[in-house]
């Protein structure tokens, strides 16, 4: 079996990941949970499913024993890639991503984002657990604004995933390791390159993070993403990032050009397969700028629900109300909640 089909078997499946490893079963990633099938590629047919997507440099590359951040299109979408090695053998992981690009009410995001996509400048960040949709969201956003706004959008990403056309908007996408050297420098560059919109594929580091506020202090929108579990959480690791000696200014700087953190984790359905995304909404008003200001961290989700009706809420708000719904059971909210105690009370 080539990897092709592999890759179609697991569209097919509507399965989210693939994974290849030598010498072991071929493993899928199906609304979450991993099960393997019943193929087990021996070391060079691995080794060769695995270069039949690579370019040559990319071959050398690997073969150098480093690992490698790709991706590409097939006739069903993009994959990406992550080609790395293991017990002196390669591996792979591959995410397959969806042949389009789906929408604010496809994904089941609240109606507070098409306020957000529609804001001229500041930093919105999108967060959750690795495999809980950011990246997804981010294109829908991007795509939202390429669709109703006429914009100079530049993407900075690791790989590039999602291909926009042109619409409304000139979006320019730029891949780091090929077009760029790394994320910072990306950003610094985009400044002299008339951008309306910025979106930076994830905060990693603090250069990344000051050359982002940087952005959105200069009057530009720029999206990003964190591996952070709620907004509190999000607002210590932004500010921790940063060096101690420079971490008061940073936090004013922060808390000034902040638009909104949303927060998501995929929910497996209680009653049909799929999963349904729950949602975590900050937005940032006079209150919660404050508490940024004052590092009043643990108060932010007392502020959140104080504008619920702005359009805040926390993500026991979200998980409550699907649980109500009999969209997912109660074990599932209770384990995808970030303070299960809080969410008994509510449900």
């Amino acid at each position: 079996m080539t990897l092709n089909e592999l890759i179609d078997q697991a569209r097919a499946s509507k399965c989210s990941d693939l994974h290849l490893t030598a010498g072991a079963p071929v493993a899928i990633r199906r609304y979450g949970e991993l099960r393997t099938l019943n193929v087990s590629p021996t070391l060079k047919e691995t080794e060769d499913m695995i270069f039949s997507i690579l370019k040559d440099k990319d071959i050398e590359y690997v073969k150098a024993g480093n690992d490698l951040d790709v991706a590409y299109a097939d006739n069903a979408g993009r994959v990406r890639v992550n080609v790395y090695h293991q017990r002196n053998n390669l591996a792979a992981s591959i995410r397959l991503l969806d042949p389009y690009i789906p929408t604010f009410d496809e994904l089941g995001m609240p109606d507070v984002l098409l306020n957000l996509a529609n804001k001229r400048s500041g930093l919105i960040l999108v967060t959750g657990p690795t495999g809980s949709g950011k990246s997804t969201t981010l294109a829908s956003l991007i795509d939202y604004i390429n669709k109703h706004q006429a914009k100079h959008i530049i993407t900075i990403e690791d790989p590039i995933e999602y291909v926009y056309k042109y619409d409304k908007s000139f979006v320019h996408q730029r891949e780091v390791g090929r077009d760029v050297p790394d994320f910072a420098t990306a950003l610094r560059s985009a400044l002299r390159e008339d951008p309306d919109v910025i979106m930076v594929g994830e905060m990693r580091d603090f250069e990344t993070i000051n050359a982002a506020i940087n952005a959105a202090e200069t009057g530009h929108l720029v999206l990003s993403t964190l591996h952070t579990k709620s907004a509190a959480q999000t607002v210590d690791r932004v500010i921790s990032a940063c060096p101690s000696e420079i971490q008061t200014s940073m936090v004013s700087r922060f808390a000034s050009v902040l638009n909104a953190v949303i927060t998501q984790d995929l929910v497996p359905r209680s009653q049909e397969d799929g999963r349904i995304c729950a949602t975590e909404v900050m937005l940032n008003n006079n209150s919660i700028s404050n508490l940024i200001r004052e590092g009043k961290y643990n108060q932010i989700p007392s502020a959140m629900h104080a504008g619920l009706g702005q359009g805040m809420h926390s993500l026991n708000y979200s998980l409550a109300q699907l649980y109500r719904m009999g969209m997912i059971d109660r074990e599932e909210a209770i384990l995808h909640s970030n303070n299960p105690s809080e969410l008994l009370n509510m449900i």
